[in-house]
């Protein structure tokens, strides 16, 4: 089963930090806050058959390839998918999520949060996309470390995939933080 270090391995990392023009740690340490929060918001979501399928069209729609560069992320659709996962929640969950950041002593701010969503978020659909479809032209080599997409898509489906990548001790913490105070799921 993947885990979120397998999605954090496809995210480029150093194309971020040039693009926001921070630090390539503090990018980093945006981007693994981040990740646990999207996922979970993804979890939160297809918490329902419904949900689900509405996920696996999604999915289909995103599954053309793993972006190897910030130049090739889409951030409006980024924007649409930020708002579609955390919906009324956003700013509150970027805040969370920054809040959860400093906490531990980093540099990361909401600001920093609310750039780095929209660019992550498309990322991050492509290689779920990848991992429970199979994948279209995808440049990540990191999906043969995966599952085959037959066995995600048995049982559970999409909802044992995310919960997969958010067994991890971090996953646990920030997005069981998110759902239980914000979008309305409980710790996995």
């Amino acid at each position: 089963m993947a885990d979120l270090n397998a999605l954090l391995d496809v995210i480029p990392v150093g194309d971020i930090a040039k693009q926001l023009g921070i630090d390539e740690n503090v990018a980093e340490l945006a981007v693994k806050q981040v990740l646990p929060g999207l996922v979970g918001g993804l979890a939160a979501n297809a918490h329902d058959d419904r949900g689900q399928e509405v996920l696996g069209n999604v999915l289909k729609h995103h599954n053309t390839g793993v972006a190897r560069s910030v130049d090739e992320v889409d951030t409006e659709d980024g924007e649409k998918i930020v708002r579609n996962v955390f919906g009324d929640n956003t700013d509150k969950v970027v805040d969370k999520l920054a809040n959860k950041a400093s906490s531990s002593g980093s540099d990361i701010t909401g600001e920093i949060i609310k750039q780095v969503l929209p660019i992550v978020a498309p990322i991050v659909l492509s290689w779920l996309a990848n991992q429970f479809l199979g994948g279209g032209s995808s440049s990540s080599s990191s999906s043969a470390a995966a599952e085959p997409a037959e066995s995600s898509s048995s049982s559970g489906g999409i909802g044992d995939l995310l919960g997969g990548l958010l067994s991890s001790p971090q996953g646990q913490e920030i997005a069981g933080d998110l759902l239980g105070g914000l979008l309305g799921g409980g710790k996995r």
